[in-house]
């Protein structure tokens, strides 16, 4: 699998895992929604991360929850541009998370380095967005339906299959338009859409994910299924988060995006000791 990622400013190595933090601004985030609405507050929180050692902040102006009401371009330009103004200022990576085409086109003409996107590239022109850069990197996430309608029905059979067949299949085009692997990168899409089981699923064979040149994203941070499975509210699930990203890490993940920056740069910490003295046995 490759070792970096190519972004807009930033060739990113991923020999080591990288910790891609969370910076919400919009008002009704499943997690931390309306606490980092302004961009004095937005950009206090990213220092913070990044203080904490998060290598890459993402900021999102849409709640992509179950059930959550789509946002509209004018409303999501207000809320992620004057940020992202700030943010790339910082000299690391930033990534937009959003599927509009004209977001991904204005954030990318400020400088950002990753469009993430919970619908790869499926809305109209966003493609040509993405295809037409010269080296900003993209995320392409799975999602069964849409955020408004995914958790009334889930999708059905083998999670793991699916999930690898329409990545290639997303991904085919981009490789066709000329865009090099190394700037695409794969989430499989933990709860949009998919039963407990199928994310666990996901989890316990992401490895049948790897050896196609596309790196792995894991966005396990708080969601509903570590909830369901420890009976944790949101703003108690920073320990199955944590748990949950080092498992994605030790199955091949790259790239982790987790609120809980400081804990999951310790806890990864603790996992690169024994995999560099492993590796001195070897």
């Amino acid at each position: 699998m490759s070792q970096q990622w190519q972004t807009s400013r930033f060739l990113l190595q991923l020999d080591k895992p990288q910790v891609m933090g969370i910076v919400n601004v919009t008002p009704d985030s499943f997690s931390d929604g309306g606490r980092h609405a302004g961009v004095s507050q937005a950009m206090a929180h990213a220092e913070l991360l990044l203080q904490q050692g998060a290598h890459i902040l993402d900021i999102g102006g849409e709640s992509t929850r179950p059930g959550s009401p789509a946002v509209s371009l004018e409303d999501e330009l207000a809320r992620v541009l004057p940020v992202l103004r700030e943010a790339v200022k910082l000299n690391v990576p930033v990534s937009i998370d959003t599927y509009k085409p004209e977001v991904m086109a204005a954030s990318l003409d400020l400088g950002a380095d990753i469009i993430n996107d919970i619908w790869a590239l499926r809305q109209p022109g966003a493609f040509e967005v993405v295809s037409r850069h010269a080296s900003c990197g993209v995320c392409l996430m799975h999602m069964h339906k849409t955020p408004q309608d995914m958790h009334l029905e889930h999708m059905q059979g083998d999670a793991v299959v699916q999930v690898r067949d329409f990545l290639l299949q997303v991904t085919q085009p981009l490789l066709d338009a000329g865009v090099a692997r190394s700037r695409i990168a794969w989430d499989y899409g933990i709860g949009f859409g998919k039963s407990v089981v199928q994310n666990f699923a996901l989890l316990a064979h992401q490895r049948e994910l790897l050896g196609l040149d596309f790196p792995l994203l894991a966005g396990w941070s708080r969601k509903g299924s570590l909830g369901q499975v420890t009976g944790l509210p949101v703003d108690q699930r920073m320990v199955p988060s944590v748990a949950a990203a080092l498992l994605a890490i030790e199955r091949g993940a790259k790239i982790v995006r987790v609120h809980d920056v400081k804990d999951t740069v310790a806890a990864l910490a603790v996992w690169q000791a024994m995999h560099d003295a492993q590796a001195l046995q070897a």
